[in-house]
């Protein structure tokens, strides 16, 4: 299993729009819905902010590239559009021999990378989240606890990190003195309904807080089942699936 859907809250949705649209297309994604109320490029979404869940901030996210030259021209995209630089194209050794990423800020400060390396996905896909985190041991358990059902298991990990990886994606949980990364939706794909109401039934048993009980949800569309449940940090976790109407 993996990310079925990453949203994240946005103060002001045309610029993040303008934004999005300008790295994307160099990734060779379009938006796969635009209107009033939230833009999506396949996986990524993002939603106006509102007076209870205010934009998200403190996040990193890396969205795959068939290469380095792509990364170079996503950088490049961005910087000549207006966008802050947060690293210019180049090696990262230390995250992997093959890693070549780059850097910008999105309009709410947030970290966006394009990457590349010898682990294919699919273009413009996210490849890897970074979240800040207060309690690092609390949004561990939680994350074990939903594990199973979400078809994660532990990567790498040190003393101030832990990462959860799936088929074909990861996030890192970071407790390194940064700001705490505040508003993000994560969905992940879930193979059957069982799955989806064992996880909203373990995670709520195991005292995290329920945020919509397992159900049809045919506002999002038609044959969507989900359940989501808080994390520690107060981020809304999903499992879902898309049943064939």
């Amino acid at each position: 299993m993996a990310f079925d859907h990453v949203d994240i809250r946005v103060a002001d949705l045309a610029a993040s729009a303008r934004f999005y649209d300008t790295v994307f297309a160099v990734l060779g994604r379009e938006r796969t819905h635009a209107g009033d109320d939230w833009a999506e490029w396949d996986v990524w979404g993002v939603i106006p902010e509102s007076a209870e869940q205010p934009a998200a901030s403190g996040l990193h996210v890396a969205f795959w590239a068939e290469s380095a030259a792509m990364v170079d021209a996503f950088w490049q995209a961005g910087v000549d559009a207006g966008f802050a630089s947060d690293g210019e194209p180049g090696p990262r050794p230390q995250y992997r021999d093959d890693y070549y990423g780059a850097f910008l800020l999105d309009p709410d400060g947030n970290s966006v990378e394009a990457v590349h390396h010898g682990i294919p996905r699919e273009s413009g896909q996210v490849d890897h989240l970074w979240i800040g985190v207060s309690d690092l041991a609390a949004a561990r358990a939680f994350y074990e606890t939903i594990a199973p059902y979400a078809g994660l298991h532990v990567g790498r990990e040190g003393d101030d990190r832990v990462q959860f990886r799936s088929e074909r994606d990861s996030f890192m949980l970071v407790a390194d003195g940064r700001p705490s990364t505040r508003n993000v939706h994560i969905a992940f794909e879930a193979p059957d309904r069982a799955t989806i109401d064992a996880f909203h039934a373990a995670g709520v048993a195991a005292g995290y807080a329920d945020n919509g009980a397992p159900g049809l949800r045919p506002i999002y569309g038609p044959g969507y089942y989900g359940a989501f449940v808080l994390d520690p940090e107060g981020h809304n976790v999903e499992l879902v699936i898309h049943e064939t109407p």
